[in-house]
């Protein structure tokens, strides 16, 4: 089957450019590749589907212009603002869009293994989310840890107030309900992330470890592929490889 053309946005940055030089070994047809200071509608109209990892600022002007054109949308941008986000979710719901803060099939398979794990360990059994990244970074903590906490705080009916990020001075005893966040950045680390349940007499620390950005432009081209002819929704990469896809938000 032939790979839908794509339009990339963001392509000055490191994944604008994993992905173009992922495309072009996989066969994709690049309509476009725009940046700031660019007009993507030049190259739109010969865009099946558009992949976004410009910046956060940029991500509603981006999901407007997609839906106008009635093209297919890959958002891979992170960092947004929680009230900024949830307006922008309702906005991508309207057409056929893949939203998720990694898409590598890896990191993927970690959110699913996670959920399970919450799901059969009890109540007593302590969490904390460890990520580390590029000194590069601008947002943390990242995206893929921001997707791990809502699965832990969906499936334990806690929610953003009970994160901890970083602790300093006399903190106290730690509460069965907090759940540790530590973010580390340095070096040039492609990103690194576990997820650690800490219960009596026993750990289980579940990690994953990307050594090359390559991994996720390559989800990205198959949520681009998987996009093509589906009906107008919100979907993230579990839809895409058919691993417990949850209806959750991106």
């Amino acid at each position: 089957m032939a790979h839908p053309s794509i339009l990339i946005v963001g392509a000055k940055g490191r994944m604008g450019h994993a992905i173009r030089d992922a495309a072009g070994r996989q066969g994709f047809p690049i309509a476009g590749a725009v940046d700031a200071g660019d007009d993507p509608l030049l190259f739109l109209p010969g865009a099946e589907v558009v992949i976004d990892f410009s910046h956060h600022t940029a991500t509603g002007g981006v999901i407007e212009m997609v839906a106008r054109a009635g093209k297919a949308l890959v958002i891979g941008t992170t960092g947004h603002p929680g009230a900024e986000r949830a307006q922008l979710v309702a906005q991508a719901a309207k057409i056929p869009c893949v939203w998720a803060g990694n898409f590598s099939v890896g990191v993927n398979l970690l959110n699913h293994l996670v959920r399970e794990a919450v799901r059969a360990l009890d109540q007593t059994v302590d969490i904390e989310v460890i990520e580390m990244h590029h000194r590069m970074k601008k947002d943390a903590p990242s995206g893929t840890a921001d997707a791990l906490l809502r699965i832990l705080e969906e499936e334990r009916g806690l929610s953003v107030s009970d994160e901890k990020h970083g602790r300093s001075g006399i903190t106290g005893e730690r509460t069965l309900r907090e759940i540790g966040v530590h973010s580390l950045r340095g070096g040039d680390v492609v990103g690194d992330h576990t997820v650690v349940f800490a219960g009596s007499g026993e750990r289980l620390e579940l990690t994953h470890k990307a050594s090359s950005r390559e991994i996720f432009a390559l989800g990205a081209l198959r949520a681009a592929d998987w996009l093509v002819g589906r009906a107008p929704g919100l979907y993230d990469m579990s839809h895409v490889l058919g691993i417990g896809a949850s209806g959750r938000k991106p």
